[in-house]
């Protein structure tokens, strides 16, 4: 099928996905929220047993911390400095359990949010997962990224992994300013994930901002994409997390995955493909096409 591929495993390893949707020549497993020891024993494992490689959608542990994600650029101390400490524990537990390939934290958090878009159709869990522009300087975002970037790369050397950025919710800082790609290009050791469904959401909702923009942009930088197609009918996320497939049209409200792929493929044709859709929401015969489309896009390589 595609040895960059991999499948998501979140909040247990549950072996009937397992067995459903892993393939014996795919990547790995990206693990998130498992809930018990057991579940990290199941997923070594059969990582041994079958020879996958193992990332890590932090934390791997549910319940370490009141929110998923770290908001490890937050502008109280207080709240920062939390974060770090539960982040390195959590990262030293990872490495006396495995070796994963690579862990991966959602950037912005807190998400900085333009004030001139509607936000009713992003989700989040908490008001402290975000903080909007006119609240959060430029200044603030390039001296806390700053930090963390230091801080991921010590990290990742310190414990042998990838350090990987999710793009959430982005605002101008990060599609018409420099900083980034600078800091991208200073810390090479640091990745991108790219996911499709957040990019098309913020393209739909967000009049200033475009996904394809940011494609061009950072593709080359990607470790990992999460893939997904999700759609959108008259203002309102009618599906999401849904499987590719070839006969989502962009006209009907799909994702142009077709499109993403191909761009994505052509500036970083090693780019692993991390299927972060429901999977129970497809046919066997649909989930076979999903994979086989996916892999005949990327082997294209942007032509």
């Amino acid at each position: 099928m595609n040895h960059l591929f991999l499948i998501g495993q979140y909040g247990h390893f549950d072996y009937n996905k397992y067995n459903r949707d892993y393939k014996h020549d795919f990547y790995g497993i990206e693990a998130c929220l498992f809930r018990s020891e057991q579940d990290i024993e199941n997923l070594i494992r059969e990582s041994h047993i079958a020879g996958f490689r193992i990332g890590i959608h932090f934390p791997l542990r549910a319940g370490i911390t009141p929110l998923r994600d770290p908001l490890l650029i937050a502008k109280e101390d207080n709240v920062r400095s939390d974060a770090y400490s539960i982040a390195e524990q959590e990262l030293a537990y990872i490495h006396s359990r495995m070796q994963p390939d690579y862990v991966l934290f959602h950037y912005p958090k807190p998400v900085i949010l333009d004030d001139r878009a509607d936000w009713s159709n992003w989700r989040f869990d908490s008001r402290m997962e975000y903080e909007f522009e006119s609240e959060y300087s430029l200044d603030e975002f390039r001296t806390y990224s700053d930090a963390l970037f230091e801080w991921l790369s010590l990290m990742g050397t310190r414990y042998g992994f990838t350090p990987v950025l999710e793009f959430d919710a982005l605002n101008r800082y990060v599609y018409e300013d420099d900083y980034l790609h600078r800091k991208l290009e200073e810390y090479s050791s640091i990745k991108l994930c790219l996911d499709t469904a957040r990019l098309y959401i913020q393209d739909r909702i967000d009049p200033y901002f475009h996904a394809e923009t940011i494609l061009r942009r950072y593709a080359k930088y990607a470790a990992t994409i999460h893939l997904s197609n999700v759609q959108i009918v008259d203002g309102q996320i009618r599906q999401s997390r849904i499987p590719v497939l070839p006969g989502q049209q962009p006209s009907e409200g799909w994702a142009p995955i077709e499109r993403y792929l191909r761009m994505i493929s052509c500036e970083n044709p090693d780019v692993k493909i991390m299927f972060e859709h429901r999977s129970e929401h497809a046919s066997d015969e649909q989930l076979e096409e999903c994979y086989r489309w996916a892999s005949q896009l990327i082997q294209k390589r942007g032509e």
